[in-house]
């Protein structure tokens, strides 16, 4: 598909302006952000992109469910993710370094769902570590070598908030905590769980946005992707 260009890296489709040098100033490609686009917006935008980055997926992020039927309709290559609402296109990079996703509870699962295809999406391996909640602490310890093993972790929960700040005192793997809007009243939407992960005790801890697995992805594939070498088992000194 050709898209007339401005001169400034962007390839005009109309109603978007696509940024198709990203990859080549920050290493990753433009990622579409869906809510708020229509279906025919999200085609057009993900096949300009695949057009300029043919050796790699795009991807496309909060899709809902009508806009992922349309674009598995019109794009019959691209992986659709119903529980992260994403859409990816093209061959994902070969894997450097590890991001393990890291989920309190099962109702944190989309948002956990996102950061790993994100993570994946933008280079890394990536190991799933669901259901280990700090009311059963014992699930945890059970994974830790699995947290030692991970190049970065991205530690997602909900209610209190607080598996992000046990996890940074068990190890020292980098870690990205991710607050969700899973909770009863008084979690105020994901409010509580940040400002819990705001204020952690444990050293380390970085936060994103309520619900941002996007955000958390990017962050810990990067750091995987900047690791050193070390033999298969050891964790990083």
């Amino acid at each position: 598909m050709s898209t007339p260009s401005d001169g400034v890296g962007a390839h005009d489709v109309g109603f978007a302006r696509v940024d198709i040098d990203r990859a080549a100033r920050t290493g990753d490609p433009e990622v579409v952000y869906g809510e708020g686009k229509t279906p025919e917006q999200l085609v057009t935008l993900l096949r300009t992109l695949h057009a300029s980055h043919r050796d790699r997926a795009v991807l496309a992020t909060r899709i809902c469910d009508a806009a992922r039927a349309h674009v598995a309709a019109e794009l019959p290559d691209a992986r659709i993710d119903d529980t992260a609402r994403t859409v990816s296109l093209g061959p994902l990079p070969a894997p450097t370094g590890t991001v393990a996703v890291v989920s309190a509870g099962t109702s944190d699962g989309p948002v956990a769902r996102e950061a790993a295809v994100t993570a994946a999406v933008h280079g890394a391996g990536v190991d799933v570590i669901s259901d280990v909640g700090v009311a059963g602490l014992h699930r945890l310890l059970s994974v830790r070598d699995r947290l030692e093993a991970a190049d970065c972790l991205v530690v997602v929960a909900g209610m209190e908030g607080a598996l992000p700040s046990v996890v940074g005192g068990l190890t020292g793997v980098p870690l990205v905590a991710v607050p969700t809007s899973v909770g009863y009243g008084a979690s105020l939407g994901g409010v509580a769980a940040l400002l819990a992960m705001l204020n952690s005790c444990a050293p380390g801890v970085t936060v994103v946005n309520i619900d941002n697995g996007y955000g958390a992805g990017v962050f810990a594939a990067r750091v995987a992707r900047r690791a050193l070498p070390r033999p298969a088992g050891e964790p990083q000194p």
